[in-house]
Formats: C-alpha cells, structure tokens, sequence
C-alpha cells in the first residue's frame, strides 16, 4: 500500500462515482501523509506537504478531512485494517472466520504464520508502520488512545490463536505484544527491514518455551472447525 500512491483520477470526464472518487483521494492523501510524517515527522509535517506528495488540491482536502490531524487518524485506521487483514489471512481463515484445517489443531503454528506476518506487513509497509509505532505519539492523546486500543485488539488476537482462556493467559499475551512492539519500534525508527524480520525467530522459539512452561494458563481444547 505505501509502495506506491494510490492512482491518480482520470483527467476529464470519467465516470466514477462520487463514493470512488472520494475513497481515491483519501487513499492518496494518507499514503502521502504517512511517506512525508515517515521523512519529516508529524510536528514538521504540512497539510502543504501532503498536497505536494499526493497531488490532491487543498480544496478536496478540506473536503475529506477536517485537519492534519484528522488526515493522520484515517492513515492510522488503514495501518490497522491492513495489519489485522493480513494477520487473518496468513492463519488461514476464510469468510466466516473458521481456521483452515491445517492449523486449527496446531496453536503454536498458528501463532507463527500470524506474527511472521505481523513481521512482513511492517518491513513492506514502512511509513505506515512508522506512523502507528512511532508518530502516533507526536499526534496527540487521541491518536495515542487509539495506538492502545489496537494493542489491545492484537492481545485479543493473539490470546484466540493460542487458545488462551484465563486471565493468566491473557496477561503474557499483553506482555508479549508490549515487548515486541518496543523491538519493532526500534528497527522502524532506523528504516531497518532485516532487523524487523529478525525479531522472528527468536521471539517464536520463546513463546514455544513459554508455551512448554504453562506461562499462557488454561488453553481452550483444538478446535475442530
């Protein structure tokens, strides 16, 4: 998604409505806000600058959004949603949300598709991922209420992939998203991939020992779906 913006609208008459035409420039205008917050920082960062990046007129910025700042939280909710799309598809769930039957029994595998893809979502969509580990707290206390909120949910995620039960359980979790969010941040903040992907194999043979340790409390029985 960060790759490359979002394409740019046809010149002339076209015949995409106004629902598309709006989601496009919202595409471009926060794949632009998060390349320049990754080059510049948030504080430093201009709704100019973001015009520049993204070729989209002030005028039709002001009609999507009402600030930089507003800008910023609609780039971190598509951050989100691209991170826990890709988390869901690489566990292998399908429309209902049931597991494929390779990793429905197998806990520990299914926690290591999901964080290895936590890990490839980060390392390919680096201004992204600098915007909702690093210049969210730049942002303000609502974008990093928000940041919380979306650890939270991972937490959540994580505890159902692995089983968890108990409140035992769910608090490694936490403690598990809490430590890896401080390991990624410092590989983002140096633009460093190899190092995001490094982060992988040591922490998943942990878990495993964590796992063999009863660290994770009461784990559901294997699902059967």
């Amino acid at each position: 998604m960060s790759e490359s913006l979002p394409r740019r609208l046809p010149r002339g008459r076209h015949a995409l409505s106004r629902d598309e035409l709006e989601r496009i420039q919202r595409a471009r205008l926060c794949a632009a806000m998060a390349e320049v917050m990754a080059e510049k920082g948030y504080v430093a960062t201009s709704v100019a600058d973001v015009l520049a990046r993204s070729g989209v007129s002030r005028q039709t910025f002001y009609q999507v959004f009402d600030s930089k700042l507003d800008c910023f939280m609609t780039a971190f909710e598509f951050a989100a949603d691209l991170l826990m799309q890709r988390l869901l598809e690489m566990v292998g769930t399908d429309e209902s949300g049931a597991l494929a039957p390779e990793v429905a029994n197998d806990p520990l595998r299914r926690f290591e598709l999901a964080f290895t893809a936590y890990l490839e979502v980060l390392a390919a969509e680096l201004p992204y991922t600098r915007l909702f580990l690093i210049e969210v707290y730049a942002a303000g206390s609502a974008a990093v209420q928000r940041r919380s909120r979306l650890q939270g949910t991972i937490t959540t995620v994580l505890a159902d992939l692995l089983g968890v039960t108990d409140e035992a359980g769910r608090f490694t979790c936490q403690t598990i998203v809490a430590a890896t969010s401080a390991m990624v941040t410092n590989a983002a903040a140096e633009n460093d991939v190899a190092a995001l992907r490094a982060v992988g194999p040591p922490l998943i043979d942990h878990i495993r020992v964590l796992w063999k340790a009863g660290a994770f409390g009461g784990q559901a029985a294997p699902s059967s779906r």
